[in-house]
């Protein structure tokens, strides 16, 4: 109970700054939602949505499972993506997942964990779509990597096939979707190379953003950064 008493302790505080710095801040929020961007990422508590892009409560719409997956039988997952679409009018939606995913690494393994080899289980079907590029599964550093990726751009492309976002393309909405990742080393994202902002370019999107993952080849994370095929956001747009 003193471990809980000292997130009531810190809550006080965080929320005493902001007001001082802000002193409209809490109405504000409290008197609307309008943030611009839907995050899709990974329970994982060293992926902090907000904290990652330095983005205040109220700009960033999240959800959030294990290793990020967008799953058409999900209807949480399903049902943010229209709230965030058709109420919120976000612009962009990012699947964002992270380099070193323990879910990623979980689907791949002979181990049991119970119930949640049935959510992993997509990931499992990545994998079999590439296995052709990532080989015989031995679970080496470079090779989970490039699963976290595949996995990254197959969710992002998920979203692009959910009926909310084809219906908004359909009537002429502004809605871009990327697949972005995360390095837990370094703090850095970097883009995919998947951005898809109609219906026509789902696919030789998704096929383009396979290549430019398979280009990599043996790299690792860190090598990965300094690529010619590694796209931080810092340096894109």
């Amino acid at each position: 109970m003193k471990t809980l008493k000292t997130l009531f302790e810190k809550n006080a505080h965080w929320a005493r700054s902001i007001g001082e710095a802000n002193p409209d801040f809490f109405p504000t929020l409290a008197a609307q939602q309008a943030p611009q961007y839907l995050w899709i990422g990974c329970a994982d508590s060293r992926v902090p949505a907000n904290e990652i892009v330095d983005l205040m409560p109220g700009e960033l719409f999240v959800h959030r499972n294990v290793s990020n997956l967008v799953v058409h039988s999900d209807m949480n997952c399903l049902s943010v993506i229209q709230y965030a679409v058709e109420v919120l009018k976000v612009k962009d939606i990012m699947v964002v997942g992270h380099y070193g995913c323990g879910g990623v690494a979980a689907a791949m393994e002979d181990t049991r964990h119970g119930l949640i080899d049935n959510w992993l289980s997509h990931i499992r079907d990545v994998y079999y779509n590439h296995r052709k590029f990532l080989g015989h599964w031995d679970a080496r550093p470079d090779q989970i990597n490039r699963l976290c990726e595949l996995n990254v751009i197959t969710q992002a492309l998920n979203v692009c096939n959910t009926t909310t976002v084809i219906d908004a393309w359909s009537r002429g909405q502004e809605l871009n979707v990327h697949g972005w990742i995360y390095g837990l080393g370094d703090g850095l994202l970097r883009d995919l190379g998947f951005t898809v902002s109609c219906k026509e370019d789902i696919r030789s999107v998704f096929n383009e953003a396979v290549e430019l993952i398979e280009s990599k080849g043996e790299s690792t994370e860190g090598q990965s950064s300094a690529s010619t095929c590694d796209h931080h956001l810092g340096s894109t747009n």
